[in-house]
C-alpha cells in the first residue's frame, strides 16, 4: 500500500516517505507541526488515498487508554431494569466500543486518528501502545475476547503542549510538518483556486507570508486561513493593485485582537492601510 496524497491534500515528498514507512513497519506516525499545517486532515488523507475506513479519536485531558476500547453503559442497563421493560440479561447490549476497540474489531484495515494526544495524562500514550501492542482486549463484564485480524494505521498527532513519555517516543515513526514554502503553497492554492489570476496569487502570497515574519504576531496565519482569505478577496472583487494599497480583511488571516493591532502598525510602517 503506498500513499503518495489525494487531489485535495498535497504531500511533500518527506511526508510522503514517511507515511510508507510507517504503514510498511506497523508503527504509530507521530505528527507534530504548527497549527494550520493539515496534521489532523493527514488522516484523512491517507484513508481516502489508500481506500480505507478512517476512525477517529479526538483525545480530551479525562481520555484513558481504556476507555478507547468500549464503555460499559451500567446507567442505560439500571434505567432498564427500573422500568423492567426489556430483558437486561444480555450484558452485551450495554457494550459500546470506543473508537481504539472498533478499529481492531473491525473486519477490515483501518485508518484510526489519534488527535491531539498530548491533552491526555502522561500515562496514556503508553497505555495506548500497550493495547496496540497486544491487538486484543477482553471485555471484562461478557469474557468475550475481540483479536484484530488487521493492525490499524494509526495516525497520532501533537500539539507539543507537554512531552510525551521516552518510551512512547522510541517506538513511533515521527514526522514535523514544516509549513509550506511558497511553491507547495502555490499547488495548495491551486487546489482550491483553480482559476486564480496570477497578479492576484502573487500579491496575495506576498503579502500573507510578509505578515508571517511579523514578529509580534503570536498565532500566524496558517494555510486554511490563506485560502479563506483567497476566497473573499474573489469575492471583494479585490485586485492585486488594490492590496498593494490596503490589506482588507485582516480579520479573516488574524484571529486575535492582539494580532490584528501588531499587524496594523506594522502595515502602517509600509504606508500600506489595514481595513
Amino acid at each position: 500500500m503506498q500513499f503518495s496524497g489525494t487531489k485535495g491534500y498535497l504531500v511533500s515528498p518527506a511526508l510522503r516517505d514517511v507515511v510508507n514507512v510507517a504503514v510498511s513497519l506497523g508503527r504509530p506516525l507521530l505528527v507534530k507541526g504548527e497549527p494550520g499545517t493539515g496534521k489532523t486532515q493527514l488522516a484523512s488523507a491517507i484513508a481516502e488515498g489508500l481506500g480505507l475506513p478512517l476512525i477517529a479519536w479526538n483525545v480530551k485531558s479525562t481520555t484513558k487508554a481504556r476507555d478507547g476500547l468500549y464503555v460499559y453503559d451500567t446507567v442505560a442497563r439500571l434505567n432498564d431494569a427500573r422500568f423492567n421493560d426489556r430483558d437486561i440479561r444480555d450484558i452485551g447490549k450495554y457494550i459500546k466500543l470506543g473508537s481504539l476497540g472498533r478499529a481492531l474489531a473491525a473486519s477490515e484495515r483501518v485508518v484510526l486518528l489519534v488527535d491531539e494526544i498530548d491533552k491526555a495524562d502522561l500515562e496514556f500514550p503508553n497505555d495506548l501502545l500497550h493495547e496496540l501492542d497486544r491487538m486484543s482486549f477482553t471485555i471484562d463484564e461478557t469474557g468475550a475476547t475481540i483479536t484484530a485480524k488487521h493492525r490499524p494505521i494509526v495516525v497520532v498527532t501533537s500539539n507539543n503542549e507537554k512531552e510525551l513519555p521516552d518510551a512512547f517516543l522510541r517506538r513511533c515513526v515521527f514526522h514535523y510538518i514544516a509549513f509550506p514554502d511558497e511553491s507547495l503553497m502555490r499547488d495548495i492554492v491551486a487546489v482550491h483556486h483553480p482559476q486564480l489570476e496570477e497578479k492576484l496569487l502573487s500579491q496575495a502570497m506576498a503579502s500573507f507570508y510578509w505578515l508571517r515574519k511579523q514578529s509580534d504576531i503570536r498565532k500566524r496565519p496558517s494555510t486554511s486561513e490563506l485560502i479563506d482569505w483567497i476566497a473573499a478577496l474573489r469575492a471583494g472583487g479585490m485586485s492585486a493593485e488594490s492590496i498593494e494599497k490596503e490589506l482588507p480583511f485582516l480579520g479573516v488571516l488574524l484571529k486575535r485582537e492582539q494580532d490584528v493591532e501588531a499587524a496594523v502598525r506594522a502595515l502602517e510602517k509600509k504606508g500600506v492601510r489595514a481595513s
